[in-house]
């Protein structure tokens, strides 16, 4: 499997990177930090230092999206999506690995 970026999720990266004029070459880098009770943090942005012997290469829609190899083991089946309605716009990441909300219970707060 893979990360997967939905049609939406690829027209706004293009939208953005050529509103930003993005260079050629350079792709969607994602990565993911943190754990804990939050769950992990993810982070996009744009970079051209695919490296084959560390990273992961996922083509979509016209883009490409990296992560290095070891975090790809974390994001497979990813889907990363973006929604503009009512409740707000943005990117939003389903990763099917994590468990959903609900608490761990080590901090107190449940």
């Amino acid at each position: 499997m893979a990360i997967e970026l939905s049609e939406s999720a690829a027209a706004e990266v293009k939208r953005y990177m050529e509103a930003e004029k993005v260079e050629p070459g350079f792709a969607l880098r994602m990565g993911i930090a943190g754990g804990g009770c939050s769950g992990l943090q993810y982070s996009l942005g744009f970079a051209n230092d695919f490296e084959p012997s560390v990273d992961a290469r996922y083509e979509q829609h016209g883009v490409a999206v990296i992560t290095s190899k070891k975090m790809a083991l974390h994001l497979d089946g990813t889907q990363i999506d973006f929604k503009d309605g009512p409740m707000g716009r943005g990117f939003t990441i389903d990763n099917p690995n994590v468990a959903k909300a609900g608490g761990c219970g080590s901090c107190g707060c449940h």
